[in-house]
């Protein structure tokens, strides 16, 4: 996708960083790669988010990335590679479809509409109450998987505390009332004048209601003095025409290349 006119350039550009810059802060550990740097974490190593390789721009070869993925992420089961520039991912996806690879494009989404006014607030949540519904919610999206694959992608959010000046985590709840059942949460990074919407779920008894548009008016109510609010959607999914209905329009495109 081409990036819009205007604004658009630089603020993709801010995004990029910020997305960058965050991944490299929450990570114990982060490496020089070809065109880009990956990040790794002993704690999570079947974190896909947590252990992958990030590619800005600079031209690296398919064959560059391969060798590179395979080992920076030697003894881990998956290999993932994000590209940040639109059009060196295109370039590469012939390659890492030879190579195994399953090819994802995401959209950065910037905040173009007004400010939602005098919105209820949004529960904040600390990681005593948030872990256990993360395991709630992962259960249901995987309820094969072994407790401890689902305690892993619980803790892995404790990772996130350390990317942004601000790393907040938010929810509505079902019904009225502190004790209500957690319905829809999400993330809220804030640094340096730019802030991301990040993780949006609602849980599956509780989808189809407005929770999630609740939660979202709460989050950009509470981000209103930011320069720039973006998210990243699948450009494949239908959480984007949502997003695009909140008042969020793309600003350019990014790849994602995994095999597991």
């Amino acid at each position: 996708m081409d990036v819009l006119t205007g604004a658009a350039p630089a603020d993709l550009a801010r995004a990029i960083g910020f997305v960058h810059a965050f991944a490299r802060r929450r990570a114990p550990i982060a490496l020089p790669v070809p065109g880009g740097f990956a990040v790794l974490d002993d704690r999570f190593p079947g974190s896909y988010d947590d252990n992958k390789l990030i590619v800005g721009s600079g031209g690296p070869s398919a064959g560059e990335l391969l060798r590179a993925a395979d080992d920076v992420l030697a003894g881990r089961a998956h290999r993932l590679v994000c590209v940040d520039d639109d059009r060196l991912g295109a370039a590469l996806a012939p390659a890492f479809a030879a190579a195994g690879y399953e090819h994802e494009t995401n959209l950065i989404m910037a905040y173009r509409g007004e400010v939602p006014h005098d919105p209820p607030p949004a529960d904040r949540l600390e990681l005593p109450e948030l872990l256990p519904v993360l395991r709630r919610d992962w259960r249901q999206v995987m309820p094969q998987a072994p407790d401890d694959v689902i305690d892993g992608l619980a803790r892995r959010v404790e990772r996130r505390l350390r990317g942004a000046d601000l790393v907040g985590f938010r929810a509505v709840r079902a019904g009225d009332g502190p004790d209500g059942e957690i319905a829809a949460r999400a993330d809220l990074y804030v640094d340096g004048g730019i802030a991301q919407i990040e993780s949006v779920f609602t849980s599956m008894p509780h989808r189809g209601k407005g929770h999630a548009r609740a939660l979202m008016a709460a989050l950009l109510a509470e981000a209103a003095e930011a320069e720039l609010i973006f998210l990243v959607a699948d450009a494949d999914d239908w959480p984007k025409d949502f997003y695009g209905r909140l008042g969020f329009e793309p600003l350019g495109s990014t790849h994602a290349f995994l095999r597991a």
